[in-house]
Formats: structure tokens, C-alpha cells, sequence
């Protein structure tokens, strides 16, 4: 009878700790890097956008967000839009839901509030930093006598990656478009902009490390806001320029607290 009471007070113990784990799991996070739909222009490589207000577009944007809502069923959609929005977007949701906002050429709109309302209305969160941006002026000043050599190459590299961005966007649809720049090659072509002018001044002011650093520090904000919303239990969606997740996923491969679900199935 001892015997019996110990082993089914052990199974007790057993049983509480893993409802323990199942309620404190790791979040889930799903990175998906995009270009901005509305094409600003503010970007250093300068692309002529594929239309996303075309027929074949929508239906794939549809599709698209119906498989993440069902398959991958976020509780939270963090979108890049600056924190101090974070009400404005409520409003704009609620009047979604309600079927009162029309979309917006965005993809904060466009995929973001799609995926959020499909999967049940889970929460859209703005989790972008404005404060700390890529400040590269002074190396953009200095990189041709500091390093006429470097500057070459970078406006090359910057040429060869917009030539290929606006065959892309010329030739792809919307998911092969998608597809390509979520793809590791694209990730690591994204970073080695940074880190080609990342030697100019080095030994002297570092003019190219402290503009690398900048927008590694931008980042870093931008992850401390995603850690912040992916607390145990949550499943996170991260929509945002594919500059961003090139480096955040590093941010994400690293973080023992989190687990990373690939998008490259759901594309």
C-alpha cells in the first residue's frame, strides 16, 4: 500500500509538472520578411514594385493568410509600424472586423490584418523603433577618400542587387517574390551591404563599424519588442521589410526563450 500511495503520489507530481511546461512553453515565432507594398522609396536599393492590387495578388494574399491563420494560428501579429500608432491601429482593426476599413496598399493592411482577423482576431501590435536609425552619413561622406577602393565595390554590389530586385518584381508573381526573399541566400546577400563598408576607418573614427551598429542597434529595439509580446504561450507572427529580418532572425536563432517556425512552408 506504501508502495502504491508513493508511486501514485510520484505520478501526481509527475502530472502537475507537465501541465507546468504545457502552460509556460516557449513562444512561437514566425518571421516574414516582405517589401514595403507601397514602395516609399526610402530604401538605399531602389525596386519597382510588383502591383499587389492586381487580381492574381489578392487571391494569393488570401490564400496566403487563410493557411497562416489556420496552420500556424497566431495569438498576436506584430506588424512594423511605430509604437506611439499602436491606437491608431485598434481603430483601424476594430473598423476591419466590423467590415468598415478598406485595406490599404500596405502590408501592414494587406497581410497583417488579413492573418488577424482569419485566425479568430488575435492582437496586431506595432513594434517598430523610430528613435535609433541607420545613421550612415558620415560614412557615405567619408567612404570615397577613406576608401575609394570600397566605395566601388559597394556601388556595384548596390547596382547588381537593385538590377536584380526589379527583374524579380518584373518577372515573379507575388509568392515567388515572397519566396525569394525569405530565402537564407537573400538574407545573407541583405547583410553583407552592412558589412562591405563595415572596415572604413577602422584604427580611426570607425565610421563604417558605428553605421553597421546603428542599424544592428535598431534591431536589437525592434527584437526587444518582439521578446517583450512573445511572452510563454504566444504565438507570434512578425511581418516587416526583409532588411529587418535578415537581422532579427539571427536575434531569434539565438534566443533560448523562443522557439523560430519557418515560413518557408507556408509560402
Amino acid at each position: 500500500m506504501k508502495k502504491l500511495s508513493a508511486l501514485a503520489f510520484l505520478a501526481t507530481i509527475l502530472l502537475m509538472s507537465a501541465q507546468t511546461v504545457r502552460a509556460g512553453d516557449p513562444a512561437k515565432i514566425m518571421l516574414l520578411g516582405t517589401f514595403h507594398f507601397a514602395n516609399p522609396g526610402l530604401d538605399t536599393v531602389k525596386t519597382s514594385v510588383l502591383d499587389v492590387s492586381s487580381a492574381d495578388s489578392q487571391q494569393y494574399l488570401q490564400a496566403f493568410s487563410q493557411k497562416i491563420a489556420k496552420d500556424f494560428a497566431p495569438t498576436d501579429v506584430l506588424l512594423e509600424c511605430a509604437v506611439g500608432f499602436q491606437g491608431k491601429l485598434n481603430e483601424q482593426y476594430q473598423q476591419y472586423l466590423k467590415g468598415e476599413f478598406s485595406l490599404p496598399v500596405n502590408e501592414i493592411y494587406q497581410l497583417g490584418f488579413r492573418v488577424a482577423k482569419a485566425a479568430g482576431g488575435s492582437a496586431v501590435r506595432c513594434f517598430d523603433e523610430h528613435e535609433i536609425q541607420w545613421n550612415a552619413d558620415q560614412l557615405f561622406e567619408q567612404m570615397p577618400a577613406k576608401a575609394p577602393v570600397i566605395q566601388a565595390a559597394f556601388e556595384t554590389l548596390i547596382a547588381e542587387v537593385t538590377a536584380q530586385s526589379n527583374e524579380m518584381h518584373q518577372t515573379l508573381s507575388l509568392a515567388g517574390v515572397l519566396r525569394v526573399m525569405n530565402s537564407e541566400q537573400q538574407y545573407r546577400l541583405n547583410q553583407s551591404i552592412y558589412l562591405l563598408s563595415n572596415e572604413v576607418g577602422a584604427g580611426d573614427n570607425f565610421v563604417g563599424a558605428d553605421a553597421a551598429a546603428s542599424w544592428w542597434h535598431r534591431n536589437f529595439r525592434m527584437y526587444a519588442n518582439i521578446q517583450q509580446a512573445a511572452s510563454p504561450g504566444k504565438r507570434v507572427l512578425v511581418i516587416a521589410g526583409q532588411g529587418h529580418i535578415a537581422v532579427i532572425k539571427d536575434f531569434l536563432a539565438s534566443d533560448t526563450q523562443r522557439i523560430a517556425v519557418f515560413v518557408d512552408s507556408f509560402l
